[in-house]
């Protein structure tokens, strides 16, 4: 099994790494910065680290200024505080004025564990894609998040980064060169395609490897980028395969499944299932017992498989 890694903690150390080049870099946190781990740019940049305390909307809003300043604000908190708890100010101060303010939140999902529904972020997708103009961003493993907080870094405009607490296996090959708004193709196949971002990947190719011994070939994609979104790769893989499951560690309501469904009915319509949370909050557990409760495994992809290919046929 594949050496499971933080990213959150690749998140702190690609930010030193960024900050050593960039002066403009500045980094804000929420009384939080020992488990965002942005306790590295503040070690390293003390001058650039503002530790706002439990005030996230004003961590927002000084965000916003420091952007109208021409610098490169990370404003980081746990999912659930940000976007949850100061969406107004993002709203209002970074996405209307369309500020260069870039928001990495980790903790996000079940995958929290024990602080139960309170900390357990499942809706943060759903607010940030609401956001005109707002890139939104999901790595699946630590070579992605490095790479995907230096291409924010380039990118000019407001960005929501989200991260889990639990480590995770790398997925992403060597060469892997990520690219916003591009899915990846991680496994071909013919049959079926599995879409799915951050957590959920790793138990896509699990699912995908066990079909394979069923004479099921199923493709998956890497959808990291949420908005802009891939359209090309989504109706390809439709076009090609004829089956979709989409596959997110979210409420099935305004996440990757959503936007996955519009384009496929826009352009090309075909069966698709759903692997998400089902309308309901989560509660305080272990981060693989709260997995299978929620039905966000690989058995429960393959189970989304099955019933899309009776549904193709």
């Amino acid at each position: 099994m594949a050496e499971e890694v933080s990213l959150r903690d690749t998140y702190g150390k690609t930010l030193v790494e960024l900050g050593k080049e960039n002066r403009d870099i500045v980094v804000l946190d929420a009384d939080l910065f020992p488990s965002t781990m942005t306790k590295y740019f503040a070690a390293e940049f003390p001058d650039r680290f503002f530790e706002v305390g439990i005030a996230e909307q004003d961590m927002i809003g000084i965000a916003a200024g420091l952007a109208a300043s021409g610098k490169i604000p990370f404003a980081s908190t746990f999912a659930v505080f940000a976007p949850g708890r100061c969406f107004d100010q993002i709203r209002v101060s970074v996405a209307q004025a369309r500020l260069n303010v870039k928001i990495v939140s980790t903790h996000a999902g079940v995958t929290v564990g024990e602080d139960g529904a309170s900390h357990q972020a499942l809706e943060d997708l759903a607010l940030t894609c609401s956001l005109p103009g707002f890139t939104v961003i999901v790595p699946a493993d630590a070579i992605e998040t490095a790479q995907v907080i230096k291409a924010v870094v380039d990118h000019k405009g407001p960005c929501y980064v989200r991260l889990p607490r639990a480590k995770l296996p790398d997925v992403s090959s060597p060469d892997y060169r990520f690219k916003i708004g591009k899915a990846v193709t991680i496994r071909e196949g013919k049959d079926a395609t599995i879409i799915a971002i951050g957590v959920m990947v790793a138990p896509a190719l699990e699912a995908a490897g066990k079909l394979s011994g069923e004479g099921i070939d199923c493709r998956v994609l890497n959808m990291s980028t949420l908005k802009p979104i891939d359209e090309d790769a989504i109706v390809k893989a439709a076009a090609e395969t004829g089956a979709i499951v989409t596959a997110e560690e979210h409420q099935i309501h305004g996440g990757l499944g959503s936007v996955v469904a519009r384009i496929v009915a826009e352009r090309r319509p075909v069966p698709v299932e759903f692997v998400a949370v089902k309308d309901v909050f989560g509660t305080s557990g272990k981060p693989g017992e709260l997995l299978e409760r929620y039905g966000l495994t690989a058995k429960d992809i393959i189970k989304a498989v099955r019933k899309v290919l009776k549904r193709k046929r």
